[in-house]
């Protein structure tokens, strides 16, 4: 029987295409992620199946002479050496702490010592804690990248590194949350607020918020965070992990991170400032100013936080293979989220003229006796007498 009979030819075709999936798919369960043989640099990281695109950069781990390191691709470690993560981020950084840190220490202090402990004041005492405890977490990570992605303080620093300054980002983030509620209570409802709004509520709120808060990043410090890289001295923090780990245990936990630890007080706050917004432009031109600082607080939370939460959701929306491209936008998103400890002080404290009086007055030592009144907090809001119409 010929090649050319129209019978052969029928059933030839399939045949081959059948024998060639055969080999595709035996060639491809052979690869094996994690084996020290696969370490050509040049190679993007590949994976079984379709699976989540990584949030870190995606790395082997390799195991010799019983110590565990990662490999990551040329182009990855390429990306890690670029200008944008070794002199562009951590000179931002710098700039956040040498900004960020005076300002809530001061704003700190004065808030504890000179203003009277009413409820927005206890949630902003909170918030200045939140916001000064992220810059003070900042010189370790100066330093890192300083150091071109080296991370010479060990796994445990590496791990409390990673962990409180997700948690106090998230800290903020709820905080924030709770304060537009208050405002939105003082303003909106105010007769119902007094029934149960007081220092003793608000002390309580702030505590669930930083148990809520370590609890949200407790997970990140069961597994490890911190492997050399491979046939190099270089330690990375983070910033790259094992595949395995990535579209497994991360998946899920950044998910939930994403939808409780932003989205959700996201949503409260923009309902909160969204009514608050209106009962005050109705009110006339006597709240202007608490409206704008109304917005643009709102604003701020969206600008800074929202960039990291959307490159999260991004990453794990799809299969992909990835060099790093995406984390290290991600990364840049990281560092514009810290402006957000920047800019609080200045959004609820330093706004207030007699507020900046008294921080002059504990500069230069012209004290009072008496507390600061309640005015240095509430004068940009409505009084207690305020009726919305």
């Amino acid at each position: 029987m010929s090649l050319g009979d129209t019978g052969t030819r029928r059933y030839l075709l399939p045949l081959l295409l059948v024998c060639c999936w055969k080999v595709s798919i035996s060639g491809f369960t052979d690869y094996d992620d994690y084996s020290s043989n696969g370490t050509d640099e040049n190679q993007p990281m590949r994976h079984r199946g379709p699976s989540p695109c990584p949030r870190t950069i995606p790395a082997q781990m390799i195991t010799e002479n019983n110590s565990t390191f990662l490999r990551i691709s040329k182009d990855s470690r390429g990306l890690l050496a670029g200008t944008l993560t070794v002199v562009v981020l951590p000179s931002f950084y710098t700039l956040i702490f040498l900004i960020g840190l005076p300002a809530n220490a001061l704003a700190l202090w004065v808030l504890a010592t000179r203003v009277e402990k009413l409820p927005s004041t206890i949630f902003l005492i909170n918030l200045a804690t939140a916001d000064l405890l992220l810059c003070l977490l900042l010189p370790l990570k100066i330093s890192y990248y300083f150091l071109g992605n080296h991370w010479p303080f060990g796994e445990a620093m590496c791990r409390f590194t990673t962990t409180a300054f997700y948690g106090n980002m998230y800290c903020s983030i709820i905080l924030l949350a709770c304060i537009s509620m208050d405002r939105y209570l003082a303003v909106a409802h105010p007769f119902f607020a007094r029934s149960f709004r007081s220092s003793a509520f608000a002390m309580g709120t702030c505590a669930v918020v930083w148990v809520v808060a370590v609890l949200f990043t407790l997970p990140l410090t069961l597994f490890r965070q911190s492997f050399p890289l491979y046939r190099t001295k270089q330690t990375l923090c983070h910033d790259a992990l094992p595949w395995k780990d990535e579209v497994g245990y991360y998946y899920y936990y950044f998910i939930i991170l994403v939808a409780c630890g932003f989205l959700t007080p996201l949503l409260i706050m923009v309902f909160s400032c969204g009514v608050t917004l209106r009962v005050l432009l109705g009110s006339g031109e006597k709240y202007v100013l608490a409206a704008k600082l109304t917005a643009i607080m709102l604003i701020s939370v969206v600008t800074f936080y929202s960039p990291s939460h959307i490159l999260l959701l991004l990453h794990y929306s799809h299969s992909c293979e990835n060099d790093g491209t995406v984390y290290v936008a991600y990364m840049a998103s990281l560092a514009l989220s810290t402006c957000n400890s920047c800019v609080d002080p200045f959004i609820y404290y330093y706004v207030s003229e007699e507020f900046r009086s008294n921080v002059k007055k504990r500069l230069f030592g012209h004290r009072k006796d008496s507390a600061v009144s309640g005015k240095t907090l509430k004068e940009t809001l409505p009084s207690k007498n305020f009726h919305p119409s």
